[in-house]
């Protein structure tokens, strides 16, 4: 299962960043200013910053909590983004 949300934004690469250097103490991350995966424990985190949004796209493990885990990131971003929060998550 993938699941992506297209998260409009005008700040994506920031809050990319932030994500990936908050779990980076917990987690295996690897990111730039554009990209970045985070190697979380109910499966991969994968963010891509565009100019007008940011696309999350994670991918649950086997009997992961798949809307836990849709919400702890939306959540996480969230507090990143308290100017514009709540973020708009469309997940497909």
């Amino acid at each position: 299962m993938v699941l992506t949300a297209h998260v409009p934004t005008a700040s994506a690469s920031r809050y990319l960043q932030q994500l990936c250097k908050h779990w980076g103490h917990k987690f295996e991350t690897e990111f730039d200013a554009q990209q970045g995966v985070i190697a979380f424990p109910m499966g991969p985190i994968r963010m891509v910053a565009g100019a007008e949004a940011l696309t999350v796209t994670i991918e649950p493990q086997e009997g992961a909590d798949v809307e836990r885990f849709k919400q702890v990131v939306a959540d996480h971003l969230d507090r990143f983004a308290f100017r514009e929060a709540p973020l708009t998550f469309d997940w497909q």
